[in-house]
């Protein structure tokens, strides 16, 4: 499964309308203990991912069907169901097509996922499609502060390339199995570049020159900075310092045309401006420098003043999109896999492309830095010893074609940012001590709960799926944990009926937990439905042949319209996920337990009448404390 996000796909473009199925952002977050090792050494002994057996997937996609389709509908998919798997018919063809597939590849289904995940999709970058991670506030408030903390990050992330260079970057094991661990030689030195139809990922990092440079942003203006001194050293704290304050000296506030703003443009636009900006050879290079830099590190100017109870929310609107094209929308780069970005107010975090890397390898990577961070006291900024070269600024020649794609750029962009609606609820009632004491499984417990809040607001329910990790296979990304059961339904709607007992109610919530920790072991055994599903639909259009029935039913457009995508993501050091919603009537919500807390981290557009983030967070934390009420009303028996 994929985010992995909405798509758009060639011939099944009917079958997959633009923005109809789902994205899986950041991944949900397991207990990983990690032992040192050489990782690539490992990675040819991780199991390819498996292909389902189809009566099993079949059977799987019809019971998921149920609490969100008309009965009529229903009857309807079965037919078809029973028609495309029947022996030697279109199912069986296209199943042997992909086991040869599979046995061929390292990963049979991540091809797809990437390909029209993310190559092939042409909505905006920002919000739509990358991520971010809000760090903890820092205490600075001035621009020395903003450059003294800039410098300690990059050191930090030049440390953590240090150990995916060296491959001493412990292997995450998940279950007792080793996870898969490439994902990290990809996060950096990475880009993603626009195209006609569709985009293409390079990587810089593995190759026979690798970069030694980062692209520094600020007041638009972009700057290449070497981090690594002749004799192969990374900078010290003190040298960044040094050559950041020169970059912000060389970088007044003026009328420069702002160049970053076209990456938040829809694909198909920024591929046309793209084009029109290499034909000049000064653009070719300056946009090379920056593709090839290690990441690109935002230094923002200041933003709206907010109280110290709203600093996550609006550092969570300034690190998925800046603000807008007055504020720092056009600080950026969004096409690179990892941006570093520190604003003047102490708000600081990741903002992330999926395209190579998914959340919780980011996650890794930033409580990283947080830790090295911390572990710094505060230094006196000494002047280097050694000279160093002056950061050289990247220059740009601003035709009036490229100048009517900023504008509109600055145009779009201002609509996305404010369409985003983000909200951030820290639930400090009880965290997952309270749900290990009842011997309840925390996760399933908090989807009921996401559950019940979402039939409460709308007296309905949805497709919704919570996100879990592949990387226990080769090449591995996210699957599809499906929330939404013929259980949690049955609980759901038992819930407030006054005619039903406690002890009934708790025997549904036990029953419905129970489907989900049965849902996230096929998902994460790779038995997933969607993934399959798509999979063989994929083959179908590859072999040229007639589109099945069942692929273009109107329950497998149901089946991939998901209205909530859920992550769990938990950061040992409080950083915070965040993602825009898949979909405009979608909401997305990721969340990070600790023992005392829950936070809630929920998005949705302006421009959905029907979806309101703000209340949907108001009936979610009322649903987990009657949830508790519930259990301590009714003690479970086992």
């Amino acid at each position: 499964m994929l985010r992995i996000c909405t798509r758009t796909m060639v011939n099944v473009g009917m079958l997959y309308p633009y923005g109809l199925v789902k994205s899986c952002h950041l991944v949900k977050s397991v207990s990983a203990s990690l032992v040192t090792g050489r990782y690539f050494t490992h990675q040819t002994g991780l199991p390819s991912l498996p292909v389902p057996p189809l009566q099993q997937t079949c059977e799987y996609y019809l019971s998921l069907l149920e609490p969100i389709v008309e009965m009529e509908e229903l009857k309807r998919t079965k037919e078809l169901v029973e028609e495309f798997q029947k022996a030697g018919g279109v199912g069986e063809r296209l199943q042997r097509s992909l086991e040869m597939k599979a046995r061929n590849t390292d990963n049979w289904s991540t091809g797809y996922a990437l390909h029209y995940d993310y190559d092939s999709n042409r909505v905006p970058l920002v919000v739509h499609s990358n991520v971010g991670a809000v760090f903890p506030q820092m205490d600075f408030k001035d621009k020395d502060g903003q450059t003294r903390c800039a410098a300690r990050m990059i050191a930090a992330v030049l440390d953590f390339k240090t150990m995916i260079d060296n491959e001493t970057l412990p292997v995450e094991y998940m279950g007792g199995k080793p996870m898969c661990m490439k994902q990290y030689s990809q996060m950096l030195s990475s880009c993603r570049i626009p195209g006609l139809e569709k985009d293409s990922l390079v990587f810089h990092g593995k190759s026979s020159n690798p970069p030694k440079h980062i692209t520094v942003v600020h007041n638009s203006q972009f700057f290449v900075l070497d981090v690594y001194n002749s004799d192969g050293t990374p900078l010290t704290v003190d040298q960044l310092y040094v050559q950041l304050e020169r970059i912000c000296n060389s970088s007044p506030e003026i009328n420069a045309e702002p160049v970053g703003i076209l990456t938040t443009l829809d694909r198909n636009s920024w591929s046309k401006a793209y084009i029109s900006l290499i034909k000049d050879k000064i653009n070719k290079d300056s946009l090379s420098t920056i593709e090839r830099s290690i990441c690109t590190v935002c230094l923002d100017g200041p933003i709206p003043q907010a109280s110290d109870e709203m600093y996550n929310t609006y550092a969570g609107l300034q690190i998925m999109h800046g603000g807008g094209s007055q504020w720092n929308s056009a600080n950026r780069w969004f096409d690179k896999t990892l941006q570093l970005i520190i604003g003047e107010e102490g708000a600081q975090g990741f903002n992330m492309s999926h395209s190579a890397a998914d959340g919780t390898v980011f996650m890794v990577l930033a409580d990283y830095v947080i830790a090295s961070i911390n572990r710094k006291k505060p230094e006196k900024i000494l002047s280097p010893v050694v000279p160093l070269p002056k950061p050289q600024k990247l220059h740009f020649n601003i035709t009036p074609d490229i100048k009517k794609y900023i504008e509109e750029a600055k145009q779009s962009m201002d609509i996305i940012a404010q369409n985003l609606d983000l909200r951030v609820m820290v639930f400090s009632h009880y965290g997952k001590k309270v749900l290990k004491d009842h011997k309840i499984s925390p996760d399933a417990f908090i989807q009921m709960a996401i559950q019940l809040a979402y039939y409460r607001m709308y007296q309905r329910c949805c497709p919704s799926y919570e996100a879990a990790s592949l990387r226990t296979f080769r090449d591995g990304r996210v699957a599809a944990i499906y929330s939404t059961t013929s259980a949690s339904a049955a609980f759901v709607k038992a819930f407030d009926d006054p005619k039903k007992k406690n002890t009934e109610k708790v025997d549904l919530l036990e029953k419905a937990m129970k489907v989900h920790r049965w849902n996230t072991g096929m998902a994460i055994s790779g038995q997933e439905v969607e993934g399959h599903l798509i999979g063989l639909s994929m083959l179908a259009a590859e072999e040229e042949i007639s589109m099945p029935d069942v692929f273009t039913d109107i329950s497998f457009h149901k089946f991939l319209d998901y209205r909530l995508s859920t992550s769990q993501v938990t950061s040992k050091s409080g950083c915070l996920p965040c993602a825009g919603p898949a979909l405009l009537e979608s909401y997305d919500m990721c969340y990070s337990l600790t023992n005392v807390d829950i936070t809630f981290v929920v998005t949705a557009y302006h421009t959905c009448k029907e979806n309101n983030a703000a209340q949907l967070i108001q009936v979610l934390e009322n649903a987990l404390l009657d949830m508790r009420a519930l259990l301590a009303q009714s003690p479970r028996t086992n």
